[in-house]
């Protein structure tokens, strides 16, 4: 296989959640491997700009994109019926759109904490069955799933956040052992706090900052191409037996004891 194990050239992403912060950088990252890349997010305007932003990026790879709200059933179907109208096939499927409102238990209305549900747990249950058709064409194709160290222990992200992203990491574990035998590979990430603009209105106050730090054996805060490049290599031909892993990409916070 040679170098090639460590290339992704010829194959197709799709990626959710793609316009900003860590989806982007996921996109960035599997066009720069050489994959052709369709990104979905919800908004229009902003998932335009990224699009074009990443073509000029990676002008030898192809960027398609479709605004899709992914936490709405309808869409999640519509974003698929694009996907084989295109005709390229799919390879990788991302489930990174992620949503969170963080708040004591008892506080959540029904719809809250449902929405919570249908966006981080919901979506990527119904987006890998509409993808595995396409995904079992190959010998060697992926998901991954974007999870968060709250679905390992507790973190201040309110009990609906944690409980989700619990369950998409078991998902993962049964997506990847009922999967096997058809070439489709199932893992996840799980970050703890990294760069973005949903966490930078929590970081920029400086005793929670310091909190964080203090329970993070590295000292700092995850950038998005440190998670990015952890989702691309359980991509790669190079993980080829890589299946139902979860990998915290966390600065050493979960195994932090006193």
């Amino acid at each position: 296989m040679g170098t090639n194990r460590w290339r992704l050239d010829g194959q197709v992403a799709l990626v959710t959640g793609a316009s900003v912060g860590i989806g982007r950088a996921i996109a960035a990252e599997l066009l720069g491997l050489g994959a052709d890349v369709m990104i979905v997010a919800r908004d229009q305007d902003l998932l335009d700009t990224t699009r074009e932003e990443l073509q000029d990026e990676f002008p030898e790879s192809e960027v398609l994109a479709f605004a899709a709200d992914v936490s709405d059933g309808e869409q999640r179907r519509e974003v698929f019926d694009w996907v084989e109208d295109l005709g390229t096939g799919l390879h990788i499927l991302v489930n990174n759109a992620g949503t969170n409102t963080s708040k004591p238990t008892m506080d959540y209305g029904d719809a809250e904490w449902r929405a919570i549900f249908e966006t981080n747990l919901f979506s990527a249950f119904e987006l890998s069955r509409f993808a595995f058709p396409l995904l079992s064409e190959h010998a060697n194709s992926s998901i991954v799933n974007v999870g968060s160290v709250s679905g390992l222990t507790h973190v201040r992200t309110g009990s609906p956040y944690g409980m989700s992203k619990a369950a998409l990491h078991q998902l993962t574990k049964n997506l990847a052992c009922e999967w096997a035998e058809d070439g489709v590979r199932v893992n996840a990430v799980a970050p703890w706090y990294i760069r973005t603009r949903r966490t930078s209105g929590k970081l920029a106050d400086p005793d929670y900052l310091d909190e964080v730090l203090d329970r993070t054996p590295m000292g700092r805060i995850g950038e998005p191409e440190e998670v990015a490049a952890a989702v691309a290599f359980l991509c790669l031909p190079a993980a080829s037996y890589i299946t139902g892993e979860t990998i915290a990409v966390d600065g050493g916070f979960v195994r932090y004891g006193f």
